[in-house]
């Protein structure tokens, strides 16, 4: 397992604040270091406990709101998804900017929808700097797509889908004058059934941002993603089924954080709790917030999550569109026609590198393939920010989700194919300054599949020893179906099923600091009292020193016991699923394993037929289509896409009879396929499209001119490309084509 710290529960990354000068002591203790740490823990353990007391009455406060969120902004209801007629426990709302943000609206609104994956909504919208916060600094309309604890009666993740296609209709509905679709942001869990939506209705959506989405659920590299093992390990999904069986039918979403917590027993068991007891005069704020969120719990039907489950992260069947709807149409990823955005890191250890970008090799056989089914895939990988920093981080929001909220227009009209996104910092000698959006630079450089595939590092015995835990899974499932799920539903009932979560991980150790505890009556007097004779340690205090060096310990015993732990896990599940006897057993081959989508004889004959348009229309167009195309020709001799080019381009846009994004993105996509199917006749009939005014066509060749150098100095074949152009726009002719 990567020896980056989990950041999958409590992040240990609440600050330290260097100690105070201890003042002299009523009691004399200054002048005894042992009695001066111990009079100092002993205080710093009544206001840890009294923390504890208000964070359980924090959570119950926030339990028993119908909506509970950790939203930091005001919104109002738009659509609620509960009243629709497959009814599911789903809000629409729009939130409202902060009195220092002016929203255009022109602008594509932003939906950000948030993972049901235990914790309640809020987290994408946690701080100011956030996905909606700086999607709203730059101008954006901005909605969120939260829901309530308790599922209704009978939901289904197709019922879902169905419902947020609804609030996308009405987003679009409320924005007539926006350039562009809706832009989604699914988080974590969202993200999967963000793309499963954009993959059914693809007329709705806008370009699609995954941040920390699993999507290729059997990748990963050994030694680094034990996670991936679990369901293996626990024989498949009968345990999932088991366990909404003695919820009655609900699956309590406090098993999927518990989940989380045992990625790192080492922040969970003392890390989280001796970083706040240690620095107990500060952070508390910041640690009741975050646990305003960590500790509210949802819940999913048992069908619900049984489907999640068996469909996503045991069979793997999202990437090779073996998912079939109920009205019987397959989810193909390939059909999303909007720009999608994944951004992951190495140090998430949820959803790895390998999670979130392996479904582009498993969906597409080539990068030919990729480019005619028009599709724009940017991807970024952060160095070390774990999971929940990807949705939650001020600098991430400042960086990465800045950048892509301002350069949102420029992914969307992307040429088809694959980029990474690599950032700059914005310095003092950067040129034209002026059209960088922000403290940094983006530039989109295009990729390949073997660039994708070197970072998820496929593998056939892996792909095997999945195929087989499938199989395995779908074995005991079935018989827990058959021989113990009716003794189990017989026997389970409400008040039981109350006692079973009173009593469980996730919640008992809350209920020990709550008004239930009556030893917590007096801890308020207590620790108010402490608070006004807080003595705290000074900070050369040896027994300090002492304590730090003891947590230290720890901490390395944890992570070592985690390391061998996982190792363990890791061969045991490569012993039993990667036995040739085994999977020979159960008919396991190579053919077994999810195949990649079929090219259907209706999307061969759709390529067909627009490379024949392509070919057949290569001629048409006047000055503004070769404009575009010599601005294509030159850049895609380049290392990438530059936000200032773009920005250059939008403003001479602004400046004239300015196409419509959508219009303008489909004549950009027209030149660009006429240049990668036959670029030396693209060049020759580039001619033909050309006014015979002379000064209309120099006048093209300064802008031309003006947003090739727009980054800066260019490569020595970008250059030979812009004196081929020059060549051909200041060349005599007889005029054919007017000025559009």
């Amino acid at each position: 397992m990567s020896k980056v710290a989990s950041q999958s529960s409590h992040p240990r990354s609440l600050s330290r604040v260097s100690k105070p000068t201890t003042p002299a002591s009523p009691l004399g203790c200054a002048q005894n270091p042992w009695l001066e740490y111990c009079l100092d823990a002993m205080q710093r353990m009544v206001l840890f406990a009294d923390l504890m007391r208000q964070r359980s009455e924090q959570n119950q406060a926030q339990q028993a709101k119908t909506v509970p969120h950790v939203l930091s902004f005001d919104a109002e209801l738009v659509l609620d998804a509960r009243t629709f007629s497959k009814a599911v426990n789903y809000l629409l709302v729009r939130i409202q900017p902060l009195a220092t943000q002016v929203l255009d609206p022109k602008k594509r609104p932003f939906v950000v929808v948030d993972p049901r994956a235990g914790h309640g909504p809020g987290i994408g919208g946690f701080k100011a700097d956030s996905e909606i916060g700086v999607a709203m600094a730059a101008g954006h309309p901005c909605y969120f797509v939260g829901f309530t604890p308790d599922p209704m009666p009978g939901q289904t993740i197709e019922d879902i889908m169905h419902a947020e296609a609804k609030f996308l209709e009405k987003v679009i509905e409320l924005h007539p004058d926006a350039e562009g679709k809706p832009c989604i942001i699914g988080n974590c869990q969202a993200g999967w059934a963000v793309m499963m939506l954009a993959a059914t209705r693809p007329e709705l959506c806008g370009p699609v941002i995954v941040p920390g989405a699993p999507l290729s659920y059997w990748a990963g590299v050994e030694g680094e993603n034990p996670m991936r093992y679990t369901g293996g390990l626990s024989g498949g999904s009968w345990i999932t089924a088991l366990t909404s069986d003695l919820g009655n039918g609900i699956f309590d979403g406090g098993n999927l954080v518990k989940n989380f917590e045992n990625l790192n027993p080492a922040n969970t068991l003392w890390g989280k709790n001796y970083d706040i007891w240690s620095d107990i005069d500060h952070g508390g704020a910041r640690f009741l917030a975050f646990e305003k969120w960590w500790g509210a719990h949802v819940n999913l039907n048992g069908e619900e999550i049984q489907w999640i489950v068996d469909q996503l992260f045991i069979g793997n069947r999202l990437s090779s569109g073996q998912i079939v709807t109920q009205a019987g149409e397959q989810i193909d990823l390939r059909n999303i026609r909007s720009p999608i955005i994944c951004f992951c890191s190495k140090g998430d250890n949820i959803t790895p590198p390998p999670q979130a970008l392996g479904w582009i090799s498993d969906v597409y056989a080539s990068d030919d393939e990729l480019r005619l089914c028009g599709q724009t895939i940017v991807y970024a990988v952060h160095d070390h920010v774990g999971h929940l920093g990807i949705f939650v981080s001020g600098s991430v929001a400042k960086k990465e989700h800045q950048e892509f909220a301002s350069n949102i227009d420029l992914i969307d009209v992307l040429p088809p194919g694959l980029y990474e996104a690599v950032l700059t910092p914005k310095t003092a000698e950067v040129v034209n300054p002026e059209w960088v959006e922000g403290d940094w630079i983006v530039r989109f450089e295009p990729r390949t599949l073997a660039d994708i595939c070197q970072i998820v590092q496929p593998n056939q015995d892996d792909a095997l020893r999945f195929a087989t835990v499938a199989r395995v899974s779908e074995i005991n499932l079935e018989g827990y179906r058959r021989w113990v799920q009716p003794w189990i539903r017989l026997a389970v009932n409400t008040p039981l099923n109350q006692c079973f979560k009173s009593c469980s991980a996730a919640l008992a150790p809350a209920s020990v600091f709550s008004h239930q505890n009556p030893m917590m009556s007096i801890l308020p007097q207590c620790a108010e009292w402490v608070r006004q004779h807080r003595l705290p340690v000074a900070a050369d205090n040896p027994f300090l020193k002492w304590q730090e060096w003891y947590s230290e310990q720890m901490m390395s015993a944890l992570n070592g016991y985690r390391d061998q732990r996982d190792r363990a896990m890791e061969q045991l599940f490569i012993s039993i699923y990667g036995s040739p006897l085994l999977q020979q057993m159960l008919g396991i081959t190579a053919a077994s394993c999810p195949a990649m989508p079929a090219i259907t004889p209706e999307r061969h004959a759709f390529i067909q037929q627009r490379i024949a348009y392509f070919n057949a229309n290569m001629a048409e167009g006047g000055l503004r289509e070769a404009v575009m195309r010599a601005l294509l020709y030159i850049g895609m001799a380049g290392d990438g896409v530059d936000e200032r080019a773009f920005n250059a381009l939008r403003l001479i846009r602004s400046q004239n009879e300015a196409l419509p994004l959508s219009e303008f993105k489909q004549q950009l996509r027209e030149q660009y396929f006429s240049l990668r199917l036959d670029q030396d006749r693209a060049l020759a009939t580039m001619v033909d499209m050309l006014p015979a005014d002379l000064a209309k066509r120099q006048a093209a060749l300064e802008v031309i001119r003006r947003i090739a150098g727009a980054a800066g100095e260019m490569s020595a074949v970008a250059t030979a490309r812009l004196h081929e152009i020059e060549a051909l726009f200041v060349a005599e002719k007889t005029p054919q084509h007017s000025l559009q």
